[in-house]
């Protein structure tokens, strides 16, 4: 091997080493990406997550499952209702460089930072199981002061569904030339109301429910049909225009409650341990001050 050789061999391995290591480096394959709606504007990525990525997903959402809540329109508080019937639990962002990962993912391909998205909510829809026609931007003044409305929903698919699971958008425009997704005959009856899309292991929907305009976005209107045969799994990550963890207080409330706040908010405690950090609705955080929520 002459001397050019054994350098372009060192240096291969080297850009391979620095890639194993960089845990926040994401590559996302724009030729992946298809149109499936302009109105509101959605796009499907083929194969986002890998097959490993989406079974980690659901091995470490399983043991926690609860029944699925809805925002009140009025309070924003959650609550149970038959408009959705699944069953989830929101995975943590640092749970464990898998799930990094993924957020890394979400954020290269939304171009929309990584504070402003609530956790991954990951979903079980057995049998029967829907998601009736809903949207995603908020009506109570409560959740749009913690952190403005949803802007961004990308909603990953876990697992392949036999019969029914689809994604419809009753209201959408498909694009010029775009072959309607009415035609496919393996489409359940559910999602021939509209533009639909198919859960498919591993590839993953964004839509926007807001207009460039910042204002809600009607056409934004969809639904999780029932799944009809087999079990659906996915993962939703909702993005908002601001921090997700931002809670509105009075400034009064707003100061670190231990010396060292600063310090942990710089090694990304705000994000990492937002609980203690930054606080819930109902309890402030210690280090108010320090994640910059004043």
């Amino acid at each position: 091997m002459n001397k050019f050789s054994k350098f372009s061999v060192i240096f291969l391995i080297s850009m391979v080493s620095i890639f194993r290591k960089c845990s926040s480096f994401a590559i996302v394959n724009p030729s992946k990406v298809t149109q499936v709606s302009w109105k509101p504007r959605a796009f499907v990525y083929e194969g986002f997550l890998t097959d490993d990525e989406c079974d980690h997903l659901i091995s470490i959402a399983k043991p926690e499952l609860k029944r699925s809540s809805v925002a009140d329109n009025e309070s924003g508080e959650s609550k149970l209702s038959e408009v959705r019937t699944s069953s989830g639990v929101f995975i943590d962002k640092a749970k464990d460089p898998i799930v990094a990962g993924i957020e890394e993912k979400i954020a290269t391909w939304s171009f929309l930072p990584k504070e402003n998205g609530e956790d991954i909510q990951v979903l079980r829809y057995e049998h029967g199981q829907k998601y009736d026609p809903h949207f995603d931007f908020f009506s109570d003044k409560v959740n749009i002061a913690k952190g403005g409305h949803r802007i961004v929903t990308v909603l990953m698919y876990l697992s392949n569904v036999e019969q029914g699971g689809e994604t419809v958008f009753p209201k959408a425009e498909e694009p010029s030339g775009h072959k309607s997704s009415n035609s496919d005959a393996d489409l359940s009856e559910c999602a021939k109301n509209g533009v639909a899309v198919k859960p498919r292991k591993g590839d993953a929907l964004l839509f926007f429910s807001l207009h460039p305009s910042a204002i809600p976005d009607v056409q934004s209107l969809h639904a999780g049909c029932p799944v009809l045969k087999g079990e659906k799994w996915s993962a939703t990550k909702w993005i908002h225009v601001d921090r997700a963890d931002k809670i509105i207080r009075d400034d009064a409330d707003c100061t670190d409650h231990n010396d060292n706040c600063e310090r942990w908010a710089a090694l990304g405690e705000c994000q990492n341990n937002s609980e203690y950090m930054v606080g819930t609705a109902e309890l402030p955080g210690y280090c108010r001050r320090s994640c910059k929520l004043c």
